[in-house]
């Protein structure tokens, strides 16, 4: 079976479901010839119509939106507090504007580069427990922004470990408070365990 998660998987109309099967697999990244990878241990869901913690929440097309608006399975990058660069994954539909981001990774390989990236001696929690600090170490930035995830420079494969329904946990989402009543929705997903969940 092939590893590298078809553009099926993003196409699926429930990004909550989505957000929760991407536990445990395996984000890597080829970049200036360097090869990368970490297991998945924290997401958060973001729907496009309903959610106002989501950037296209109400409809609101912008430059940088814009990427939310198109096609599945591509990357939306965006930069926050001028600094971090967020590495979302866009599902459902083109003009749905739905989408995952990816909080946390345990690094699997490629881990001298990550920290060479990081500018980090020993491998520890802090290498990646952070959507920006999990950028960093796997080299993506703003330039690769609507990024193909089925191509050869980021892509999501199936993890070597069977995660079940009992080692994931459900609970509110990180920094969202101006959400209203949707910062509470159980939107984000952790595995159990793992050490490197952000802080």
């Amino acid at each position: 079976m092939p590893k590298k998660l078809p553009l099926s998987f993003y196409e699926r109309d429930d990004v909550v479901q989505i957000s929760r099967d991407l536990i445990g697999m395996k984000l890597c990244t080829h970049i200036d010839g360097v090869h990368t990878s970490g297991i998945i241990v924290e997401t958060e869901a973001y729907n496009g119509r309903t959610d106002a913690a989501c950037h296209a929440f109400p409809d609101v097309r912008t430059k940088r939106t814009e990427t939310l608006y198109g096609p599945p399975g591509q990357a939306y990058i965006y930069l926050c507090y001028g600094i971090h660069h967020l590495f979302n994954i866009v599902t459902n539909e083109e003009g749905k504007a739905d989408a995952i981001l990816i909080r946390a990774i345990e690094p699997t390989l490629g881990v001298k580069n990550m920290l060479d990236r990081r500018g980090i001696e020993k491998l520890k929690p802090q290498v990646t427990n952070g959507p920006g600090k999990l950028s960093q170490a796997l080299g993506i930035t703003t330039k690769l922004d609507k990024t193909k995830l089925c191509g050869d420079t980021i892509w999501v494969e199936r993890g070597d470990a069977n995660i079940t329904e009992q080692e994931i946990e459900a609970s509110q989402r990180v920094g969202v408070d101006y959400a209203g009543e949707d910062a509470k929705l159980p939107w984000r997903f952790t595995l159990k365990g793992s050490k490197c969940l952000s802080t």
